[in-house]
């Protein structure tokens, strides 16, 4: 009886094991983290979007043949960058890689190039050429966003920065002198301005503090399988060329810029 029941129990184990195993030999089944970050990833019509989205869910399909768009939830940066640290079997895009952040996850891309910029009223006409200058102002920042951490970096004292939750609410508050200046990604910058339907031309770059690129950054305990299997497909979509003769790459950018 004790033999039998001992049987027993190392069959469930090794059926219990081996589920979670096959419950994440898909890209599909990890949980995946994005914020509201155009175009690279946001929601339009109550469905996510971006450059950084159309990568993944094509990527994965090129090694899966299937994605489920579901899997990604879009939260405040702040959330899922703490999510991604904390928690299993996740990944947070599109996060830009720095020495600071190279040990706190695996990577996998590039998706993109990219560039934090400081941000200033055109009729300000703020002149910053050195990193220390950057003390004399005000700066709207989102928490824990490469922008905050580059200026920490650089030495701005933490007084000076103004956090808010959302990017478009730090467009206004330079609009509205709020804050003197405002760290974030360009492109990503100039889209808010847009989408929030204010004139580019109010706002200039003074400044550049850091050129670097977007990947998909995977918590700690994800299986290196999955990581080499995400990349692959990204490869793949880089180097596969559609019938109007550009990558399926080329083409997602494309489409958004």
């Amino acid at each position: 009886m004790a033999i039998g029941r001992a049987l027993i129990l190392a069959v469930v184990a090794f059926f219990s094991c081996n589920g979670e195993l096959l419950a994440l030999n898909k890209l599909s089944q990890l949980s995946y983290y994005t914020e509201s970050y155009p175009p690279y990833n946001y929601r339009e019509s109550h469905q996510l979007k971006g450059i950084a989205v159309d990568l993944l869910a094509a990527a994965a399909r090129r090694v899966d043949g299937q994605f489920d768009l579901h899997r990604i939830q879009l939260v405040p940066w702040a959330r899922g960058y703490k999510l991604t640290r904390t928690g299993k079997n996740t990944v947070l895009f599109s996060t830009t890689r720095t020495p600071y952040r190279e040990s706190l996850f695996d990577w996998v891309g590039p998706i993109s190039a990219t560039r934090v910029v400081i941000f200033a009223r055109a009729d300000r006409e703020i002149s910053i050429t050195d990193e220390a200058q950057l003390n004399r102002y005000t700066i709207g920042v989102i928490a824990q966003d490469i922008g905050e951490q580059a200026l920490l970096a650089a030495g701005v004292a933490r007084k000076q920065l103004r956090r808010a939750h959302e990017a478009t609410s730090l467009v206004h508050m330079l609009r509205r002198e709020r804050v003197d200046l405002w760290a974030y990604e360009e492109a990503v910058g100039r889209y808010l301005m847009k989408q929030e339907e204010v004139d580019t031309d109010e706002f200039e770059v003074i400044f550049t503090l850091r050129v670097s690129e977007l990947y998909y950054a995977f918590s700690r305990d994800s299986d290196p399988e999955l990581r080499r299997r995400l990349q692959l497909g990204i490869d793949k979509v880089k180097a596969s060329i559609e019938a109007n003769g550009k990558t399926q790459y080329e083409n997602i950018l494309a489409k958004y810029r």
